[in-house]
């Protein structure tokens, strides 16, 4: 007869394998179809949702399941905890194991390449089921190589060795989507002012701007101007633009910070945002661009996100289900305010 409190027979708890039997699918499926995780169609998510009733389990019994006979920890190895960008990363990650259901072993190597391996032998001899190694830029980083026994996915910076898991921010996308919108808005004379150029993010927004103005037809308002990651440069870069071309009625801005200095830029020459000149930003880091005169119109990352994907792929790997290889691209999300749409 079966337990209320537990859905099976004999007081045992009920596991996702219960839920796969019953259900007549695999143990990748019924994962899948209770996370929410990959392509599953209708009926069968549906079929495994219902067999899970039958027998009282539930998603937060899911990770638990996967971990059956392991350590029931993963590590995460960052270059940067004090970076805002490692941080929502981690949330995210951390978000998709689950409370007390997945124990962390948070590890900052402070981008030390010593201190890296150390961490990484304390994280194996704790025998941890899996690592995420968040690094600090997107720029791609050395692999820890595969005589790891345990998988292993890069979170924002990937991996140099195409054969890893590594998923990152796709920044050429973000750039693209910062031209379509000032497009949309009815701009046509644009111009870039943008980080670092040894950056592989600043290249890449660069050249998504650059593809998206082809596409409509435009030319960038003389060259895209790379330097630091400040408002100091942001204030500077666009006094000089203006200066020389004063027709200027778009601005794609590398950062919020940059983006902030053109705002300075902007009211000391008399210039309306977004009336005379809209301005799209990166990173939508909320303490700048919603304190900002006006409110920047920015380019979310999808950090959480990414975060939870990465999570979601050490899942797949300890579930036993294929991870492809290879780096992949997040899409960012075009988040709209003042700074290119005016606001009552």
């Amino acid at each position: 007869m079966s337990d209320n409190r537990t859905g099976t027979a004999g007081g045992r708890a009920a596991t996702l394998s219960d839920v796969a039997k019953i259900a007549g699918v695999s143990l990748a499926t019924a994962s899948k179809a209770i996370n929410g995780r990959g392509e599953v169609a209708a009926a069968t998510r549906q079929r495994v949702l219902e067999a899970a009733k039958k027998i009282s389990f539930t998603p937060n019994e899911l990770a638990r399941s996967l971990i059956n006979g392991r350590t029931g920890t993963v590590g995460l190895l960052t270059s940067d905890l004090e970076g805002r960008f490692v941080i929502p990363i981690l949330m995210g990650a951390e978000d998709a194991f689950g409370a007390g259901q997945v124990n962390v072993f948070l590890c900052d190597a402070r981008g030390d390449a010593i201190r890296e391996q150390h961490h990484l032998n304390a994280l194996l001899t704790r025998r941890v089921d899996g690592i995420i190694v968040v690094g600090r830029s997107t720029d791609p980083r050395p692999s820890l190589g595969h005589n790891i026994p345990v998988p292993v996915v890069y979170a924002y910076a990937p991996s140099e060795d195409p054969t890893d898991v590594s998923i990152t921010p796709d920044n050429r996308a973000g750039g693209r989507l910062a031209v379509e919108h000032l497009v949309a808005c009815g701009r046509s004379k644009i111009a870039m002012i943008t980080g670092e150029a040894v950056y592989a993010a600043a290249q890449d927004r660069a050249d998504g701007v650059m593809d998206a103005l082809g596409d409509a037809g435009l030319e960038l308002v003389g060259r895209p101007m790379f330097s630091e990651w400040s408002e100091h440069w942001g204030r500077d870069a666009s006094a000089m633009l203006f200066r020389q071309f004063p027709d200027i009625d778009g601005v794609v801005a590398g950062s919020d910070q940059i983006a902030r200095g053109v705002l300075d830029t902007m009211r000391d020459l008399g210039r309306e945002v977004p009336h005379d000149v809209a301005v799209v930003s990166f990173d939508n880091w909320e303490i700048l661009a919603t304190n900002s005169r006006p409110e920047l119109t920015s380019i979310d990352a999808n950090l959480q996100q990414l975060g939870r994907m990465a999570a979601t792929r050490i899942f797949d790997a300890i579930d036993g289900t294929a991870v492809a290889p290879g780096v992949e691209h997040l899409p960012g999300r075009l988040v709209i305010r003042g700074s290119t749409i005016a606001r009552r």
